[in-house]
């Protein structure tokens, strides 16, 4: 009797919640975002607004929505730069080896020799704030942890009978590396992808958190958690709904990735 993979679903279920937020939000939200009124500072979480009102007299729950679709666009535009550009130097290192695995490998460490939030806030400095250069620094930052995921995995199945059999078949290397190799490196692959979505995740809302990531008036969970805290005795359902929804995204997303590794383990 199978054991039901408990994490995977819990996960999903969180993940979901605040995906469907982030989907909604892009169509509708309760009150415009960034609209404020003088008169509805600090109203505490009512029918009217489910979380409340900040010291702008903004509606929380309209700025959550939007915050955390912020949020998403810049996790997964990341997670695509880095897992992109990672399985592109993985691939080539681990089927070909050689000069081609030392050259790039080198370059590899050389990254991955800094703290990666201390070299995007490095490249932010260089680049300056605003949504699109935390996509670009962050997106460089997680080369390195696609690529070595990548490499291990394609240096192990390049001696496998299926790729020998392709290359007395004629197959070409792109189409060894691409078609027959690339697909069997998924169960390996996507919790990588899963847990550096959840990475990403966690830099932007440091970054926004820090202030150097999105700017005003666009909403960011991390800038709205770094804005709530100057009134946790005055209006603590500021603080509390946008670091709840933090963590039910980062919570989600490790289940997430922990019920794929259980699953890979199972089938092994």
């Amino acid at each position: 009797m199978k054991r039901k993979n408990t994490s995977l679903y819990i996960g999903l279920v969180l993940a979901g919640l605040v995906a469907l937020l982030v989907v909604v939000g892009c169509f509708w939200t309760p009150y415009a975002p960034t609209a404020m009124s003088g008169s509805a500072k600090f109203l505490a979480p009512s029918w009217r607004h489910w979380f409340g009102t900040d010291n702008f007299g903004r509606d929380i729950f309209s700025r959550v929505m939007k915050g955390a679709g912020t949020t998403f666009f810049i996790s997964l535009c990341t997670v695509a730069i880095g897992a992109a550009a990672g399985i592109v130097v993985g691939s080539l290192t681990g089927y070909f080896g050689g000069w081609v695995d030392d050259v790039l490998m080198r370059l590899n460490d050389a990254m991955t020799a800094f703290p990666s939030i201390l070299l995007a806030l490095v490249l932010i400095s260089l680049l300056g704030p605003g949504k699109y250069h935390i996509i670009l620094a962050l997106g460089l930052v997680f080369i390195p942890s696609y690529a070595r995921v990548v490499r291990s995995e394609f240096a192990r199945q390049r001696e496998l009978n299926y790729v020998s059999s392709a290359r007395l078949m004629g197959a070409g290397n792109l189409r060894i590396l691409f078609v027959h190799m690339l697909p069997n490196t998924g169960p390996v692959l996507l919790p990588a992808i899963v847990i550096g979505f959840n990475n990403a995740v966690l830099a932007e809302a440091s970054m926004s958190y820090l202030g150097i990531g999105v700017q005003p008036p666009d909403a960011s969970l991390g800038y709205m958690l770094s804005e709530s805290q100057s009134y946790l005795g005055k209006a603590p359902w500021y603080a509390l709904s946008t670091g709840l929804t933090i963590v039910v995204l980062i919570l989600g997303f490790s289940l997430i990735s922990q019920g794929l590794r259980r699953r890979k383990r199972r089938r092994c």
